[in-house]
């Protein structure tokens, strides 16, 4: 049976959509899944950024994240302060619980286009960097 990571952001729909995309591709031995305290639409910034580099996320969903389910996952990975914030029984699950503190590239929505894109280019090659690093320690 494969190990099950979920990666919870506030809204779903940039940061943990870009880890789910990266995940998917390069940790093929896992189950993995995504959600959000407070769900929101999949980002078309995220989209379009993830896209360029080959991923395709448009079909993506958000989904509001189960509290009663996390015993379920065997990685808990919170991409923002909110979320790690926001789920109170994080604390049961210290053992399994990742923090990445990710800069949400939504906040920078009143940026020219070329500013955003650049925002959302960086928030995303650091997602890609922490997934590889993950990977490589789940392996060492």
């Amino acid at each position: 049976m494969k190990k099950r990571i979920v990666f919870l952001c506030t809204g779903n729909s940039c940061r943990s959509q870009m880890a789910d995309g990266f995940a998917n591709k390069y940790l093929k031995d896992f189950s993995i899944s995504s959600a959000g305290t407070h769900p929101e639409e999949v980002n078309q910034n995220a989209i379009n950024v993830m896209k360029k580099i080959g991923i395709n996320i448009s079909n993506n969903q958000s989904d509001k994240i189960d509290l009663s389910q996390l015993n379920n996952f065997d990685y808990i990975i919170t991409l923002c302060g909110d979320a790690k914030d926001n789920c109170l029984n994080l604390l049961e699950h210290k053992d399994k619980h990742i923090h990445w503190n990710i800069e949400d590239p939504a906040k920078f929505d009143n940026l020219s286009k070329e500013e955003i894109n650049l925002k959302y280019a960086k928030v995303r090659d650091n997602i890609l960097n922490k997934i590889l690093l993950f990977k490589e320690d789940l392996f060492k």
